[in-house]
């Protein structure tokens, strides 16, 4: 029992750091492989021009799908910016549009209660009874008019260059609307 326990002890020992990797004494030692080989270093040069070469190829051959794609998508990219470009003035002046149209309908306003005050009823009709000779009517004056027959139009028919004319005129109206 005692030489067992001699060789437990003896092979616990040989673990690294209590695991279960033997430790490097066990394993035969390998020999260095040499780090170059006849002719290594210049293979690897004739490796490495041709290489180089061979990205200098690639880099020389653009496909033309290539070109033609990256040409439009630039232009593609140019339209986009053009089109903000014109979004961004067509808000500006449709907001500059806007406050014109609000002071203008302001102004409007204020007018229109300047002219009604200016305008007197009475002077009018001092004016129409004294420089124009009219008087208001009296009521023996006036009279109801009773009619049992109703309200008649007439519709003329327009020729065919009238016809042509209006429709002409009715597509312009359309363009006048949408515009």
């Amino acid at each position: 029992m005692g030489a067992e326990a001699a060789r437990v002890l003896d092979y616990d020992s040989r673990y690294t750091f209590g695991s279960a990797a033997p430790a490097a004494e066990v394993f035969p030692q390998v020999a260095p492989r040499p780090l170059e080989t006849p002719g290594t270093a210049e293979r690897i040069r004739q490796r490495e021009k041709e290489r180089a070469e061979a990205a200098e190829r690639k880099k020389a051959l653009i496909s033309p799908f290539a070109a033609v794609g990256s040409l439009f998508v630039a232009l593609l990219l140019v339209l986009v910016v053009l089109a903000q470009v014109n979004y961004y003035e067509a808000a500006a002046e449709s907001v500059r549009l806007n406050a014109q149209m609000v002071q203008l309908m302001e102004q409007h306003r204020a007018l229109t209660i300047a002219f009604e005050s200016v305008i007197d009823m009475k002077e009018v009709e001092q004016y129409a009874r004294d420089v124009l000779g009219m008087s208001r009517p009296e009521n023996y004056q006036m009279a109801l008019i009773q009619s049992t027959a109703g309200d008649k139009a007439e519709v003329l028919i327009a020729g065919e260059a009238d016809s042509l004319r209006n429709f002409g005129s009715f597509i312009s109206s359309l363009l006048e609307y949408f515009k």
